[in-house]
């Protein structure tokens, strides 16, 4: 008799799930800035998210809170900050079980009666080979086989209101190359000054933007599909970017460039054409669906719900990034509307601190070391190639959007910088913050990570050079000829 009520219970709350609604879908690229048409990019083509815009709500001021993969994966899978469960460091080597009180949104919303999807985009192929799961990347143990009722959508029970992720992975690197160029979209892209306008710079820019208008391929397919099914107006859809565009300023780096992703939303309740220029979270999305679905925020949600009847007025958020892979740093920060506040905890460490990553994927690294040995950059750009980083960042984002000129010692930004720096201290102290404490006792020593991280480096330039620890020359050699350009300094 228990087990029958009991049954009976969750049958009646199953079927008021599925009566109730919405269905959800995210839609998340892999490293991309707000760089579309309707961000105000005028060299890509992007007709589906510029439509997508049109027809729902642009987020202008939308921050991940980590600029790296699974360490934003980790935060907004759970509606809080990657440093206070413990999350922080990208690419964890040993991941745990989440501690009982955490459950990522997938749980909530399957627990209570949706059905639940993770799926790469359609017909998504990554290095020759055909995609066949959707990304997690989360820095704790998981089974997606628990954690997801399948790939597809529509094999859920009629009428059942559903939650699907589909995980573009472009733009993260390697780009596909170009097989040609079109000159007049080439000679547009806009280089940020701190960058050489280099041919090979505004080659792999230009391929990057190609990847781009790819993602947008990918979101028309899938905008396509929900259609197709008579679901689309029934759907809030959100398709947003886990942080900013792979390039040697932007992914990892506490910067604009690395934190602003472009967020936007359709869907009932939003209204078409709206832009919101406030604060805006990746964390906030997970408390924002379990609001809409009629269901509490969980108790350490950190997020606000931002689709409700009251918009969360905030006059701050915050980001971090720790290890990334086998680059160890420790960084803050602070967003304000109209400012940004840095805090390095390691300002002896370089931005050209060793990332194998990088290294072997982007090919700005070498060559801004090669330009800046030959006395080719000028100052402004020198500056990020200094030995030592200034321990204090203070970017007026009014006056300074891109988030490039440091004026921390100006006077005149004393007191706004010393309330910001009093807020982080405020954060990290209560929230807590486990990252000042480095990574989890669980994981390997930092240099057996790096010993790893360093033969995977020298693998990649053997296969690709014959050569396992090939100059920077070399490889920027390699690189020009990767995107047909005549190499400067051509490999022996």
């Amino acid at each position: 008799m228990k087990f029958f009520l009991t049954s009976l219970v969750l049958l009646i709350f199953h079927t008021a799930a599925m009566a109730a609604g919405p269905n959800f879908v995210w839609i998340i690229a892999d490293d991309m800035s707000p760089d579309t048409g309707a961000y105000g990019l005028t060299e890509v083509s992007t007709p589906n998210l510029d439509r997508l815009a049109a027809e729902g709500r642009r987020y202008t001021r939308a921050y991940a809170t980590a600029p790296v993969c699974s360490a934003s994966r980790s935060a907004f899978i759970l509606g809080c900050y990657q440093t206070t469960t413990g999350l922080h460091p990208h690419d964890v080597e040993n991941p745990q079980p989440l501690p009982p009180r955490y459950k990522p949104l997938p749980d909530l919303l399957r627990a209570a009666g949706w059905f639940v999807t993770n799926a790469p985009a359609p017909d998504t192929v990554r290095n020759g080979r055909v995609v066949t799961k959707g990304k997690t990347h989360y820095n704790f143990a998981h089974d997606p086989a628990k954690m997801y009722d399948g790939k597809d959508w529509r094999k859920r029970t009629p009428g059942q209101p559903f939650f699907a992720q589909f995980q573009i992975t472009e733009p993260h690197r390697p780009f596909p190359i170009p097989e040609q160029y079109d000159e007049a979209k080439l000679k547009a892209i806009q280089i940020p000054p701190n960058y050489p306008d280099h041919p090979l710079v505004r080659r792999d820019w230009y391929a990057y933007e190609r990847s781009v208008e790819m993602v947008d391929h990918r979101v028309g397919i899938i905008l396509d599909q929900l259609k197709e099914e008579g679901v689309l107006d029934n759907t809030i859809v959100m398709f947003f970017a886990d942080h900013g565009r792979p390039m040697p300023w932007g992914k990892q780096w506490l910067s604009v460039e690395g934190l602003q992703v472009p967020l936007i939303m359709r869907g009932p309740g939003v209204a078409a054409g709206s832009v919101e220029e406030r604060l805006v979270s990746l964390i906030d999305l997970a408390p924002s669906m379990l609001d809409l679905a009629g269901l509490p925020a969980a108790p350490w949600m950190e997020g606000k719900a931002i689709l409700g009847r009251e918009f969360p007025e905030r006059s701050m958020l915050f980001a971090a990034r720790d290890r990334c892979g086998d680059a160890m740093d420790r960084i803050r920060a602070v967003i304000e509307p109209d400012a940004l506040f840095v805090r390095n905890f390691q300002p002896s460490r370089s931005r050209l601190n060793w990332s194998g990553y990088k290294e072997a994927s982007y090919p700005g690294m070498p060559l801004m070391r090669v330009l800046n040995k030959d006395g080719k950059l000028n100052e402004f750009q020198a500056q990020w190639l200094t030995p030592r980083r200034e321990e204090l960042e203070y970017y007026d984002l009014k006056a300074d959007p891109q988030g490039l000129h440091n004026i921390a010692k100006d006077p005149k930004v004393a007191d706004p910088m010393a309330a910001m720096r009093s807020a982080m201290d405020t954060w990290i102290y209560t929230s807590p913050d486990r990252g000042a404490h480095g990574d989890p006792a669980t994981e390997p020593p930092l240099s057996a990570i790096q010993r790893s991280k360093r033969l995977d480096y020298e693998r990649i330039w053997k296969g690709r050079l014959n050569k396992s620890q090939p100059s920077d020359a070399e490889r920027v050699a390699w690189w020009e000829k990767s995107y047909g350009l005549p190499a400067q300094n051509p490999i022996p």
